[in-house]
């Protein structure tokens, strides 16, 4: 049984599905599958885990990797699963190709040496977060993957190098130049990871969460009517404004440093 068809049967959504079936799960009376779930019974139709599976037939699927891979040639287009045979030949396990992933991803931010050079270092920082930001956009399922691991690959070394001497070059002293990276791609992750799928059954849109906000009781909520025309804030417009204060914070404890270091 699946997921998308047990919330067409029962007209609900498949978060709800998806939690229920994880709890039939933990009780015995499912195997949980992926997109889906299995009878809970020994035979055939048990499913093994991504683990087990990787510790069957282990010669056969080197071979079959790299039978393959033998017949690849150079401009070609593949389309690999997620199958143990097709990830075996090339990763250890899953972290390394969550990294590699990652880092493949962190190779598409556009950082353009040159261009920044010529700003100021606090725009520097806005379009080197606002250039991260929209890779991430454009790979949405990535971001929750960063919160498993710092990224290492050679992409994100170099993105981070890159940011680092950017404050570094205007001042920065190494200790505030670390935090004010990682603050600013932590800021960046933090709103990435909200770009993901908002639009279950659970989720109100934004012109619902408007009318949401008008009807509150004044006597009640006084401050929040009294914005609600400004309410829900956009996420773009919200990802822009903090990001601005976060470098005009930034701004002031340069500031600050120098301030000190000069007495």
């Amino acid at each position: 049984m699946l997921v998308t068809e047990l919330s067409r049967q029962f007209e609900t959504s498949q978060v709800t599905i998806r939690k229920d079936l994880e709890i039939l799960h933990s009780q015995g009376l499912v195997h949980r599958t992926h997109g889906g779930a299995l009878p809970a019974r020994e035979g055939a139709l048990e499913d093994p885990t991504l683990r087990e599976k990787e510790k069957q037939h282990r010669q056969e699927k080197m071979r079959i990797a790299e039978s393959a891979a033998a017949k690849v040639k150079e401009g070609q287009v593949l389309i690999l699963d997620s199958g143990t045979t097709t990830l075996y030949r090339h990763f250890a396990n899953r972290a390394a190709l969550i990294a590699h992933v990652v880092d493949r991803v962190y190779g598409e931010i556009e950082f353009a040496d040159d261009a920044l050079a010529e700003v100021s270092w606090q725009q520097a920082c806005l379009t080197v977060a606002h250039n991260m930001f929209d890779a991430l956009r454009r790979h949405r399922d990535i971001a929750p993957l960063l919160v498993q691991q710092v990224p290492i690959g050679p992409n994100a070394m170099a993105h981070r190098e890159h940011a680092i001497a950017i404050l570094l070059d205007n001042g920065f002293p190494p200790s505030l130049a670390a935090r004010s990276y990682a603050t600013l791609a932590r800021y960046v992750l933090g709103f990435a990871i909200q770009l993901g799928d908002r639009s279950t059954a659970e989720n109100l849109d934004d012109t619902e969460l408007a009318a949401v906000f008008h009807d509150l009781d004044p006597a009640s909520f006084p401050a929040t009517v009294a914005v609600a025309d400004s309410l829900p804030v956009a996420l773009d417009d919200e990802f822009t404004f903090g990001l601005e204060l976060i470098v005009n914070g930034l701004t002031q404890l340069r500031q600050r440093d120098k301030s000190l270091s000069e007495t």
